[in-house]
Parts: C-alpha cells; sequence; structure tokens
C-alpha cells in the first residue's frame, strides 16, 4: 500500500469542479498559449497532446476517463515517452510514490509517462506547485475540454489552500512537489 498524504474530503468536492486555468476545446490553440515543460494529468488530455505532436515532459494516465475504461486506441496511441513508470494512487488521494515521482519526472529532462494504479485525477493539484514558472499542467474538464493551468501565484495560493483542507499531512506533500 502506498503512503496516501492527503486524501480529498466530500466537502471539497464541489471547489474543484470550478476550472483553474483558461478551457480550450483545441489541442493546438491550447498548445499555443502553454509554457514549458508540460505537465498533462489524464489520458484524453495526453491523448490529444500527443495528436497535435507535442510529448508532454510529464503525462499522468490511469486508463480511465469519467470512471469508464479508455477505448484501447487512446491507451494504444499513449507511447512516445522516454521512460513510464507506474505508481499506485488510490481514487480520492494523493500518495507519498505519485508527488515523488512527479519531482523526479520534472526535475530531469527526459518524458516521463506515469501510469497510476488507481486515479491521477487530484495530481493536476500538486502538478501546479512543482512545475516551473514557465511551466504549465494541462487537465481534463469532463465534458467541456482541457484546462491549461498557468502556476502563477493566484493559482499556486489557490492549490496551497485546497491541499490544506485536504485530511491528512499537507505540510508533507507540500514539501514533497517543491
Amino acid at each position: 500500500m502506498s503512503d496516501v498524504l492527503l486524501e480529498l474530503p466530500p466537502s471539497l468536492r464541489s471547489e474543484l469542479k470550478e476550472p483553474m486555468g483558461r478551457l480550450y476545446t483545441d489541442a493546438d490553440a491550447l498548445l499555443a498559449d502553454a509554457g514549458t515543460p508540460l505537465v498533462a494529468v489524464g489520458d484524453i488530455v495526453t491523448y490529444h497532446l500527443l495528436e497535435a505532436g507535442t510529448v508532454p515532459r510529464l503525462a499522468l494516465v490511469d486508463e480511465r476517463t469519467k470512471r469508464s475504461a479508455v477505448d484501447s486506441e487512446v491507451t494504444a496511441a499513449i507511447s512516445g515517452f522516454d521512460r513510464r513508470i507506474t505508481v499506485e494512487n488510490p481514487a480520492g488521494t494523493l500518495t507519498r510514490a505519485l508527488l515523488d515521482a512527479m519531482r523526479e519526472a520534472l526535475d530531469g529532462e527526459a518524458t516521463t509517462l506515469l501510469d497510476v494504479e488507481g486515479e491521477e485525477d487530484l495530481a493536476a493539484l500538486p502538478a501546479v506547485l512543482a512545475v516551473p514558472e514557465d511551466g504549465a499542467v494541462v487537465y481534463g474538464q469532463p465534458d467541456e475540454g482541457m484546462v491549461l493551468v498557468t502556476p502563477d501565484d493566484a493559482a499556486r495560493e489557490r492549490v496551497r489552500s485546497l491541499l490544506s483542507r485536504m485530511d491528512g499531512d499537507a505540510d508533507a506533500a507540500l514539501a514533497a512537489v517543491r
């Protein structure tokens, strides 16, 4: 069992439905506005970025979308990364293994696919803190498109606030992604 650092309480779920950045339906338009390194959270987002010709520095996938298995063509198309790492991260949580793998991937130059056993949805939050100022985080907004988050002070403060109100050890989680 992975070391769960944070767990999402039901009281915060509604706050996570509000996009943390600009919403896009076109991957090329998003990429024109995105910084580097680029972090992609989610199978469908990763698929669209790869189809647009960009391999993110870090992509997190769990082979699921909206709680259902992604199409085999999506899974097959998610390739081209320098390395692939499998981490455990149960639904509604952030584990030390996930955060450590994110930090390691962003500290290096290689492109990394994190194959998450469990769920990667909450990884967008620590990614906003882990990515450098000139980077970007992209995650899916179900049935709407892709959200591009620029890690500016406002976005980072919102993430810190959300993480600090989750159940568990927020200090350890924040330290893992700094």
